[in-house]
């Protein structure tokens, strides 16, 4: 889906696809350096990094693997509730593992942050955050990812595997969405 694909829906194109797959290249050009010789694990956060963990992958040239979690502090609240819960664990034993969470985005950082505490907890040699967004104003605890496609305000965006209403995951760009969509 692109852009135009969407007519009213999408007030504007934060970054193209050119410039997330370039983006993309170049982090999985680093990963590969900083993890070479190494037995990295990519540990996908559903749904959102579902476009950005298989773009990543295909980028990487060093052998790894994969494993998904998906996790909520939202139940079904827009707010978070403070309280992280497993939706679905890892199939993978992480322990001795070089751990690369791959994200979508950081916003508040407290589900991550959480996460990347339970995944150390698990006797992981080590666990680092590869996230293609990050909202700046919106970080509210001590986390810095090791690896950041893009820093963006701090406004709600979708496409690229982010979503509003379970719609526009599928969008080749991302962009912020019309206020008529969601008011």
């Amino acid at each position: 889906m692109d852009a135009e694909d969407l007519g009213t829906d999408l007030e504007k194109v934060l970054i193209d696809e050119q410039s997330l797959q370039d983006r993309l290249r170049e982090m999985a050009a680093q990963v590969d350096a900083d993890y070479a010789g190494r037995d990295v694990l990519l540990v996908g956060v559903l749904k959102g990094a579902v476009m950005v963990m298989a773009d990543l992958a295909r980028a990487m040239s060093i052998h790894l693997n994969m494993d998904w979690m998906a996790v909520s502090s939202y139940g079904s609240s827009t707010k978070s509730s403070g309280v992280v819960r497993i939706l679905k664990d890892l199939d993978t034993d992480i322990t001795g593992r070089h751990v690369l969470i791959v994200e979508d985005i950081i916003d508040s950082g407290l589900t991550l942050s959480w996460l990347m505490r339970n995944l150390t907890a698990r006797g992981a040699a080590s666990v680092e955050v590869l996230t293609m967004l990050r909202k700046p104003e919106a970080v509210k605890v001590d986390l810095v990812p090791k690896y950041i496609g893009f820093d963006i305000p701090n406004e709600f965006v979708v496409g690229y595997g982010l979503d509003y209403a379970e719609r526009y995951r599928n969008l080749r760009e991302i962009g912020t969405l019309a206020p008529h969509v969601y008011s």
